[in-house]
């Protein structure tokens, strides 16, 4: 499939160092309306530019766009790409309200096209494993989920000075306005209505707890949050997002069995590991650890950065189905449930509160490699 690029920013860099991992995959070119960020890009990965997002998008020759740009653009861009009957591979959220993600996702479907949404975190190897585990049953009858997405007091460190691989600055601003919810919390969030089905309803409390990250905000999103999330299935998941506390991305899974659990689901090859419960006079304890191996094949991935996630991996699943006509993994209306629930968790908590999803999606599918 032949694929073109619009925003060249801080997060681009790692599309295009996974990208040979995809050779389905042919990038045409890209594009921003920084156009000195543009040729800066350009020049660093040696791919063309486009003019102009209107250029592009009369380029017939593209079949899908990923669209890399501020997630307060994320609507506008993606509707101008299905309106010129392109797939759409968007970073995370599908858009900023509920209302303008479904009116992408139900106009995609009209025209016969895919939109779906980073992450991809769920393709990985370690998500798709522990997801093995909960099939087969390794810990029991799941119970309960304990999803950290901590990233530590973020403003505190030197980020004016983070500067991506091609020298896009890291966007603190946006990053604060737009909220470590919707910016970060995707990351584990994606895993858990995959794994469980869809959320029922959300109770919790969102809250910003430190105004002063050091540079000028106009908005105040929630710099932390605790939300129990209901799931259809009956379990229930706590998830915990912040910029406070220290850093901390671990998933802990308890069964009846036991406990299926990983340190950092930021990380495609975090090792799994599982411990059974059993009795010790008077205690019931989860030991001794054991591993639990590893789907797939894995691989270190050639980019700075906090994580190693194959980052290309999205869109080369978005291709696939299209190129099997086959549902997508991510699918339309799953990435559309992930989209309301980080917004309900972000939004819709502040001051404590419980929210009523409204959303659903069908059963997903593994890995074929799984």
């Amino acid at each position: 499939m032949k694929i073109a690029l619009v925003g060249c920013g801080f997060v681009a860099d790692y599309y295009l160092k996974t990208l040979p991992e995809h050779p389905e995959l042919t990038l045409l070119g890209v594009y921003d309306r920084n156009q000195a960020r543009a040729r800066t890009f350009s020049a660093y990965h040696k791919v063309p530019t486009y003019a102009s997002l209107p250029a592009l998008l009369a380029d017939r020759q593209v079949d899908m766009v990923l669209n890399l740009t501020n997630p307060r653009s994320h609507y506008e861009v993606s509707r101008a790409c299905l309106e010129a009957g392109k797939h759409v591979y968007s970073e995370k959220p599908l858009a900023m309200t509920l209302s303008e993600a479904r009116e992408l996702v139900e106009m995609a479907e009209h025209r016969g096209l895919l939109i779906i949404s980073a992450p991809c975190s769920l393709l990985g190897e370690t998500a798709q494993t522990v997801w093995k585990a909960i099939r087969k049953q390794v810990i029991g009858a799941v119970r309960l989920v304990y999803a950290e997405m901590d990233e530590g007091m973020v403003f505190k460190m030197p980020y004016k000075k983070w500067i991506s691989a091609s020298g896009a600055p890291w966007p603190y601003k946006d990053e604060f306005e737009i909220g470590t919810t919707l910016e970060h919390a995707g990351y584990v969030a994606t895993w858990l209505p995959a794994f469980f089905g869809p959320v029922q309803s959300i109770a919790g409390f969102s809250a910003c707890l430190v105004p002063d990250k050091g540079t000028p905000l106009d908005v105040l999103a929630p710099d932390y949050v605790s939300a129990s999330l209901h799931f259809a299935s009956g379990v229930v998941a706590r998830l915990t997002c912040s910029l406070l506390a220290p850093h901390d991305h671990s998933l802990r899974i308890i069964g009846d069995k036991g406990v299926v659990y990983t340190d950092d689901t930021w990380y495609y090859t975090s090792p799994v590991y599982v411990r059974r419960w059993f009795n010790l006079r008077r205690r019931h304890l989860a030991w001794p650890r054991r591993t639990y191996p590893l789907v797939g094949k894995g691989t270190r991935y050639k980019y700075r950065g906090t994580q190693q996630m194959d980052f290309a991996r999205g869109p080369a699943e978005l291709a696939a189905a299209v190129r099997e006509g086959r549902p997508a993994r991510l699918s339309p209306r799953y990435s559309l449930h992930v989209n309301e629930l980080v917004l309900a968790v972000q939004n819709e908590l502040q001051g404590g509160a419980t929210y009523k999803m409204t959303t659903t999606f069908d059963p997903l599918e593994p890995m074929s490699w799984v």
